[in-house]
């Protein structure tokens, strides 16, 4: 494969200790992402918070790699995966960005979290991956625990939450694709597709709504840019280290800051339900990694 500047296609590595807490680190990441989005939306237009979403991923990719990489980022030799990828992304930013203005951010979470459930429903077929039932029994574990935090069936149900459900299958589609184009793009490429078609996307969109923000506004904006940017370079090496079935329980994880944030942010007040849940939620991604080391001690 051509490249420029010696832009390398990183192999795939077994290491699956490193991806989970890139994993881990990733989700945090798209906590706080998800927390500035919500505090955007209620002054900005949900389109003008997508663009500055993509925008500063953008500027984030071509800091970081234009540099050293040049035109060889935009040499793909998957160019229809690459775009299928970030649309993907596209659809799963700008529902969640509507849902998480009618919906606490525990609730988008909770929904979230059957991504993984996805994830291995699809890696099968799409990627020839197999999942032992112990890992299935976590999945589950952590599916349950996050049920406990939101507790369906007591309420009514917004219909933001099926904007949320499209969310999540979205990104377990993405994340699918992710790991068929690890070892195949250059990681840069990926990240730069990511910015690039999502911003494509929304500019169009964004001059009939804009609403020029203050100084806090554009600070905050430029940190949802950073946010997605780096967030999603995580998520990429990830998938380079270990296979998507093991890494997908640990979108679990994405609950215990987005309780906090919740708290902290908007004044949500986890209650005994919610602290049991994520208790579950932590037990059953500890008892995965637990399983990691062992079967890396045992190889």
């Amino acid at each position: 494969m051509q490249t420029s500047r010696n832009l390398q296609i990183q192999p795939l590595v077994n290491a699956p200790l490193q991806g989970i807490a890139l994993m881990v680190a990733a989700f945090t990441t798209f906590a706080m992402l998800d927390a500035t989005a919500k505090y955007l939306v209620q002054f900005y237009p949900t389109e003008q918070v997508v663009w500055a979403r993509y925008a500063g991923h953008f500027v984030f990719a071509l800091i970081i790699f234009w540099p050293r990489h040049g035109m060889g980022l935009i040499r793909s030799q998957r160019l229809g995966t690459q775009i299928l990828r970030s649309l993907l992304l596209f659809t799963a930013t700008c529902s969640n960005f509507v849902a998480v203005g009618y919906l606490q951010l525990a609730e988008t979470s909770a929904i979230f979290f059957s991504t993984p459930l996805i994830v291995a429903l699809f890696a099968v077929p799409l990627l020839g991956e197999k999942i032992g039932p112990r890992r299935w029994a976590a999945i589950l574990v952590g599916f349950i625990g996050v049920m406990i935090v939101v507790r369906p069936g007591l309420g009514m149900i917004h219909w933001a939450a099926g904007l949320s459900l499209l969310t999540a299958t979205a990104a377990a589609l993405y994340q699918i694709i992710t790991r068929k184009l690890a070892g195949v793009e250059p990681a840069a490429t990926t990240q730069f597709y990511t910015a690039l078609i999502g911003m494509v996307m929304i500019t169009p969109f964004v001059p009939f709504v804009w609403q020029t923000p203050d100084l806090t506004g554009w600070l905050l904006m430029a940190l949802l840019g950073a946010l997605g940017g780096v967030g999603h370079w995580m998520l990429i090496l990830a998938h380079r280290l270990a296979p998507a079935p093991i890494l997908a329980p640990f979108n679990y994880t994405q609950i215990v800051p987005m309780v906090l944030l919740g708290f902290l942010v908007f004044g949500d007040l986890p209650d005994a339900w919610t602290l049991a849940g994520a208790a579950v939620v932590l037990t059953s991604g500890l008892y995965l990694l637990y399983r990691e080391r062992r079967v890396k001690l045992a190889a």
